[in-house]
């Protein structure tokens, strides 16, 4: 019985095959083709979602953001004007009763965009309840204390105060905790974009290191000192790496200009804005209460302090540090310089009113409180708010711009990649297939 002789097994086959230069050479090409082609779509995959993230920033992230700052923002201004549409007794002036309406709906809204991304998230979603729940509470005793207020009734007072504790205990919290969570993750999204492409670059810089080698090897082999498909191939890795590197680097550039002058700016900025409108008012409620208020003037005095102090926890001087001449922060700058004049002005009218009104001259103290007058409160702190509210629409107009500066220096940069793939493949494939034909 004749034994049939055992088939070498592929692995067999491959050791053999590499005892022979040609053998060695398909292995090296093969090899080379394998990690061309791992780099490439590596670093075009990292390359597509630092654009996708980019996009997302101002798409989704950036205006989610900016959503969950209008409902702080707007339920700050709707207590801060109902207690001034308070004091002015009787029927409130119209122009102050459409803007807390109009503060309401905007908080509505934001509200209803805010919700639609909390997803899976137990700690946002509570914020979202607690707002959803607690603000139809509050408008109702804004409206009770409006309506007692008409007739003259003391009562109205009470009511407007158990409103402007409601918000205070309950709705503006949440609205700063769920600004918090959409600010957090606007920051993880722009570091995520900013961050650089370690492993991306380190395949690279194999691929080029292995290119170099097997050049070296053909060298050694053939007594030639250029391969150029080899040549061709490492031109193309390098013109890769170039481009891409110089593309990350303006693009992290940018990114960070837009959280430097954009998003951090606007952050300070709402912060001052909220301290401003809440220390509005308890300046109103201090009147309101009739020598029942000193805990609102407590509160004044410390929220004043971010406004029109001179330590570091000053609002407006970090703005100003953080605000650029160039740009849409020029436009930041100038505005953050008024309004630390018109926070001045505001704490000099402020002043006056504690002092009629702790005279004992209450009337006097209400007319300069919501008066027209030059130096009334009412007159610098509409200044100074509409100082702060046009900061911050430049301050996100920056965010836009600089974020969208950054995704254009990304454009072509993955076909572009994947048309260096091609031609790096293709000079390993010519050039290595050259050298196999002389062993023919």
């Amino acid at each position: 019985m004749t034994v049939a002789p055992e088939r070498p097994s592929a692995l067999a086959k491959v050791t053999r095959s590499a005892t022979t230069t040609p053998g060695r050479l398909s292995l090296l090409a093969v090899g080379l083709l394998v990690l061309t082609v791992v780099t490439g779509i590596v670093a075009a995959l990292t390359v597509q979602a630092k654009r996708d993230t980019l996009d997302d920033l101002v798409d989704h992230r950036e205006p989610l953001a900016a959503a969950a700052q209008q409902i702080f923002r707007s339920l700050s201004d709707a207590d801060a004007t109902a207690a001034s549409a308070f004091l002015s007794g009787g029927v409130e002036p119209a122009a102050l009763r459409t803007r807390y309406e109009f503060d309401i709906a905007q908080a509505g809204a934001a509200l209803g965009k805010a919700s639609s991304d909390v997803g899976g998230d137990a700690l946002a979603a509570d914020q979202v309840s607690i707002l959803s729940q607690q603000l139809p509470v509050y408008t109702g005793l804004v409206e009770t204390a409006r309506a007692n207020n008409r007739q003259g009734f003391p009562a109205g007072a009470a009511y407007l105060r158990e409103a402007s504790g409601l918000m205070r205990s309950k709705l503006l919290p949440a609205a700063e905790k769920l600004y918090e969570i959409d600010y957090d993750r606007l920051q993880a999204e722009q570091e995520d974009a900013r961050s650089f492409p370690w492993g991306a670059l380190v395949l690279i810089l194999v691929l080029l290191g292995a290119l170099v080698v097997t050049q070296r090897y053909l060298t050694r082999k053939t007594n030639r000192l250029l391969n150029v498909g080899l040549v061709t191939a490492t031109i193309a890795v390098v013109l890769a790496l170039l481009w891409g590197a110089v593309a990350l680097l303006i693009e992290a550039g940018h990114v960070g200009d837009a959280e430097r002058n954009g998003s951090q700016q606007v952050d300070v900025l709402v912060q001052a804005r909220i301290n401003s409108l809440k220390s509005r008012a308890d300046e109103t409620l201090t009147l309101v209460a009739r020598g029942d208020g000193p805990g609102y003037e407590q509160e004044w005095q410390q929220l004043a302090a971010t406004i029109t102090g001179g330590g570091p926890e000053n609002l407006l001087r970090q703005a100003a540090d953080l605000a650029s001449g160039d740009s849409a922060n020029g436009v930041v700058a100038g505005e953050v310089r008024q309004a630390v004049d018109n926070a001045e002005a505001w704490l000099g009218a402020h002043r006056k009113i504690r002092e009629l009104d702790e005279g004992g001259q209450y009337e006097e103290a209400v007319k300069v409180a919501i008066g027209d007058a030059p130096d009334s409160a009412a007159t610098a702190f509409g200044k100074l708010d509409k100082n702060l509210i046009t900061a911050l629409n430049a301050g996100r107009e920056e965010f836009f711009t600089q974020t969208t500066k950054a995704a254009n220096s990304l454009s072509g940069l993955v076909p572009g990649l994947f048309v260096l793939g091609l031609i790096a493949a293709a000079g390993i494939t010519l050039g290595i297939r050259e050298r196999l034909r002389e062993y023919r």
